[in-house]
């Protein structure tokens, strides 16, 4: 397993995926962000340590519109990836949760500082070692 974090951009549209892309960079230093857009796409990226930060609303070729329906289906097995709903709805968080997801965040709360802690968490690093070494 490699050291370097790795984010999967899922279902977003390009300016949802930019606004993700920087917020990561600011909480996780060095991580690699990739992008998911279709079924085909997003079957090379469920890995164990991947982190799918998952629309609620999928944008691109999925079998479903349902980013939880979607979550659900690739939360399975002994090893999934940990995914995150990103959705500003509450039901919507809840429901990812019920389905395996770990708690997400909305886009109106993707420049807070829980969401840098959700995460770091996510890539299972912390504040202090997600720092660029001087």
């Amino acid at each position: 397993m490699s050291d370097i974090a790795i984010f999967v951009l899922v279902g977003h549209c390009g300016p949802d995926a930019a606004l993700l892309k920087s917020a990561v960079g600011r909480a996780v230093p060095g991580a690699a962000i990739v992008a998911a857009h279709n079924e085909a796409s997003l079957q090379s990226h469920l890995q164990p340590g991947r982190v799918l930060l998952i629309n609620r609303a999928l944008d691109g070729s999925f079998n479903t519109r349902d980013g939880v329906e979607l979550m659900e289906r690739v939360l399975t097995g002994d090893a999934p990836p940990v995914a995150l709903l990103i959705s500003n709805y509450a039901d919507a968080q809840e429901r990812a949760m019920a389905v395996g997801g770990k708690p997400g965040f909305g886009k109106s709360a993707v420049y807070a500082e829980s969401t840098r802690q959700i995460l770091r968490d996510a890539a299972g690093v912390t504040a202090m070692n997600s720092k660029s070494p001087s």
